[in-house]
């Protein structure tokens, strides 16, 4: 155990040294969130008033957040499929370091990507108005919320990195596969004003639940419709203990599946 985490943890600052040679991989997590806040929120700002809701900017932030952090999956596939398409994951084959080690350290790198993505939501949210209205419970459970989910969505990319082997196809099924999750996830408009099919989808979303729990716990704006946006908190930490059950399983044995082909 000893091993596998000491070995887990030198893999992962192998991945971070290599954002020095390649600066353009934290583009992501960096100026694409400044460009999102300004974006939304000065377009759909002007046209968008949620009832009960005062400032859009507290309402639109926390499921920006939560969006961006479902984003991260793509950055963490693309990376992911850029090491195995260059063959480095390829070369651990003949050292003496644990398989779970390998994939662990790749996914904690790019993990520590997402969360540098969420620090600079954080810090541009309250240059547009955004206030966050929770107490120190509430903001300990929202940060802890948007880790857990990060985690669980950064696993998911990693496996759909190793599953397609090429960052340019990484990034045509990731966009094919979140983007439109993300956009009817209710971040930007209330779920319950869109069309059946839309509305349904929204529902069930698990992209959803991490906007619904994160608005819940930012600034006590309530979501109705569906279980899973009625109890966004736990809803969540179900759809992440599925996705991590599910991911990092299916990771490791693509992982062992690749190298030994």
């Amino acid at each position: 155990m000893l091993a596998y985490v000491r070995e887990s943890a030198l893999l992962t600052g192998r991945c971070l040294r290599a954002i020095a040679r390649v600066p353009q991989r934290l583009l992501d997590v960096t100026i694409q969130p400044v460009i999102f806040v300004l974006l939304f929120r000065y377009v759909f700002g002007s046209a968008i008033h949620p009832a009960g809701v005062s400032n859009y900017s507290s309402y639109l932030m926390p499921g920006l957040v939560a969006q961006g952090l479902a984003f991260g999956m793509i950055g963490a596939g693309v990376a992911t499929s850029t090491d195995m398409s260059e063959g480095v994951l390829d070369r651990f084959r003949s050292m003496p370091v644990s398989r779970m080690a390998v994939v662990t350290g790749e996914v904690l790198g790019q993990y520590c990507e997402a969360i540098l993505g969420l620090c600079v939501y954080v810090a541009v949210g309250p240059a547009i108005g955004w206030r966050p209205s929770f107490g120190a419970g509430d903001a300990t459970g929202w940060v802890a919320l948007m880790l857990l989910g990060t985690l669980a969505f950064t696993w998911a990319g990693a496996y759909f990195g190793m599953l397609v082997r090429s960052p340019e196809a990484m990034q045509g099924v990731g966009f094919a596969l979140v983007f439109p999750l993300a956009f009817l996830a209710g971040a930007f408009a209330p779920i319950s004003g869109m069309a059946l099919v839309p509305r349904i989808i929204g529902d069930w979303d698990p992209i959803s639940a991490l906007v619904a729990a994160s608005r819940s716990l930012a600034n006590g704006y309530p979501s109705s419709g569906s279980w899973l946006l009625s109890h966004g908190v736990l809803a969540m930490v179900i759809w992440s203990a599925l996705l991590l059950a599910a991911f990092v399983p299916l990771s490791l044995r693509r992982f062992n599946a690749t190298v030994a082909a």
